[in-house]
């Protein structure tokens, strides 16, 4: 079940962890709250009290799955917790986490932000090897390889590292064992990880807008490769001692983590004005008036009218009361669910020449249905700007984006795309024009959805700063 706005690529997953002197439950599930738009499937928590740790999981929106009597007797100052969407492994209840198993070291409990690559590869081994598995997530994968580090008497902070050296892909993970709580990023950094201070402990999560909410204050980013243990009184640190190049996901600054975070030291909101002002300097449109796709492309469409000189106006209202709508088997579904949510503003657009701002586009059958809407609202002219280029591959790091037949760029010249979507032009900004407004270099980002190169050798495809494909 993932958020019916399909011109979008599915969230991940988002995590948290805690280490307080107080009950930790409350605050876990405020944390997670704050990042519900990172997974809206499944919620969980597991905390550390009396020597045994207790935890609640399940399908639906955190203040679904956490409520309740179970909930109200959950106790514990450490603890970690977890917000799904799925990518590897099916949307159903045995796959929601944290997941917790027991180790020679007590029990572990584990929650998982991205994709293992290797993953299939790593569960057919262990299963020739006798090993079972209850889930068929790649974190169950993860968790077990760690219980099975763990059994030595290893250090944790060891047993985490060599564990990650059999990971290859994208993975921020929060780790409690036996009470002890940890983090980890994986040593290209794909996904984004934090810690920060909080008044009466320290934290870890996924996005800095949990230290904000929570009335603390945000420390730093975890570096690649980094892990992290944090305790009531602060946190200890064991780096790589010779990190790669980086791979940061564009895509969290571009659409997926909210404007008010800052990942590995920008703001997410000053990068997306950036990409609007680059999108109106690289494809400028002759219009009366600059509109966002609410909410995903207010940022950019600010941008673009700031730079262009064309007035910003709101061409949408947005029904947020209206039940959850999901991704639906069929076409006619899917605009149905579009018109329930969306309606255009006629005053803003009537016999007006439109410029209508997204973040990006994946399928395109949304923005399709967008346009039209606006041209029966009496809009005279509807141009398509776009503040991520052209998606043309597939990701193999954790946004649901598969196959690259599903993709409006695919097979189509620009002209192809405008007409596709019925609209008098498109634009989107370019790969160059991304990267001045992410201020990171090319070699410490993962394009591979843009560009078709990958910082990781997947079969099949080209890994980048090599010339040919691995067969």
């Amino acid at each position: 079940m993932v958020e019916m706005m399909d011109d979008h690529p599915g969230h991940y997953c988002g995590v948290v962890a805690m280490a307080l002197t107080n009950n930790a439950v409350p605050d876990l599930k405020r944390a997670l709250r704050v990042i519900q738009h990172r997974g809206q499937e499944a919620a969980g928590i597991a905390v550390f009290d009396n020597n045994r740790t207790s935890y609640l999981r399940g399908m639906g929106l955190v203040h679904e799955v956490l409520a309740g009597k179970e909930y109200e007797n959950l106790q514990g100052n450490n603890g970690i917790g977890h917000v799904r969407y799925s990518t590897t492994g099916s949307s159903c209840a045995q796959n929601c986490q944290p997941i917790v198993v027991t180790s020679a070291a007590g029990e572990v409990a584990l929650g998982h932000n991205g994709d293992i690559v290797n993953s299939d590869k790593m569960r057919a081994k262990l299963q020739a090897d006798g090993w079972a598995f209850l889930t068929t997530t790649d974190s169950e994968i993860i968790v077990r390889i760690l219980a099975n580090e763990l059994k030595s008497g290893q250090d944790p902070v060891k047993a985490i590292r060599n564990t990650m050296r059999h990971l290859d892909g994208a993975f921020s993970l929060v780790i409690m064992i036996g009470g002890k709580v940890y983090g980890c990023r994986d040593p290209l950094g794909f996904r984004p990880l934090c810690v920060g201070k909080l008044r009466n402990g320290y934290c870890l999560a996924s996005e800095s807008a949990v230290f904000d909410i929570l009335q603390g204050e945000f420390i730093r980013d975890i570096q690649p490769g980094e892990v992290v243990e944090i305790t009531k009184d602060g946190f200890t640190t064991t780096k790589m001692s010779n990190p790669p190049r980086s791979a940061h996901c564009m895509f969290e600054w571009v659409y997926f983590a909210r404007p008010d975070s800052i990942i590995d030291g920008r703001e997410v909101y000053d990068v997306r004005k950036k990409l609007g002002t680059i999108l109106a300097r690289e494809q400028p449109a002759d219009a009366d008036v600059v509109i966002p796709v609410p909410d995903s492309g207010r940022s950019h469409a600010l941008g673009y009218a700031i730079a262009s000189g064309i007035p910003y106006d709101e061409g949408f209202m947005k029904n947020r009361y209206v039940e959850r709508t999901f991704i639906m088997p069929e076409q006619n579904q899917r605009e149905e669910g579009v018109g329930l949510k969306l309606n255009p503003i006629r005053s803003t657009v009537l016999g007006k020449k439109v410029v209508v701002v997204d973040d990006s586009l994946v399928r395109g059958t949304t923005l399709r249905k967008i346009v039209q809407m606006l041209r029966h609202a009496g809009a005279k002219e509807v141009h398509v700007r776009i503040g991520c280029p052209p998606i043309r591959a597939p990701c193999y790091y954790g946004i649901d984006m598969r196959t690259r037949e599903q993709f409006a760029a695919t097979g189509r010249t620009i002209e192809q795309i405008a007409e596709y979507l019925t609209a008098d032009s498109v634009g989107y900004t370019s790969v160059k024009g991304l990267q001045d407004a992410l201020d990171v270099p090319e070699q410490d980002l993962c394009l591979a959805c843009l560009t078709g190169e990958y910082p990781t050798n997947i079969p099949g495809e080209k890994m980048r700063f090599q010339q040919r494909l691995e067969v």
